[in-house]
C-alpha cells in the first residue's frame, strides 16, 4: 500500500486516481499522521465481520454459527445466589 503526504495527493491527483481505479491502495498523510484511504469502489458495502478481517483487525474463527445450537441446561442455576457470590469475591471471579 502506498502512502503520500497531502501536498503530493494534490499536486498529482488525476495520477493517484488513475492508480486507485486500477485496484491501488492509497493513504493520505498530514504531517506523516495517516487521514485518509483512496482505492477502489467497492461493489457491495462489506459486512462488518469482512471489513475488519481485511484490515487485519479480527482473525476469522472456524466454527459455522449457523448449525449452532443451544440446548437447555439440566442444572439449575440460582441467580442470586451467583450474583451474591460475584459480589463477595468479584477478583476471584474473574480469574477463572
Amino acid at each position: 500500500m502506498k502512502s503520500v503526504n497531502v501536498t503530493e495527493f494534490k499536486t498529482r491527483l488525476s495520477k493517484y486516481l488513475r492508480q486507485a481505479s486500477r485496484g491501488a491502495r492509497i493513504i493520505i498523510k498530514d504531517r506523516d499522521e495517516p487521514i485518509a484511504e483512496l482505492g477502489p469502489m467497492q461493489t457491495e458495502p462489506l459486512p462488518w465481520h469482512d471489513r475488519l478481517a481485511r484490515e487485519g483487525r479480527l482473525r476469522p474463527g472456524t466454527q459455522n454459527w449457523g448449525k449452532l445450537r443451544i440446548s437447555a441446561s439440566e442444572k439449575c442455576v440460582d441467580i442470586q445466589t451467583s450474583l451474591q457470590a460475584v459480589r463477595e469475591d468479584s477478583v476471584e471471579v474473574r480469574r477463572r
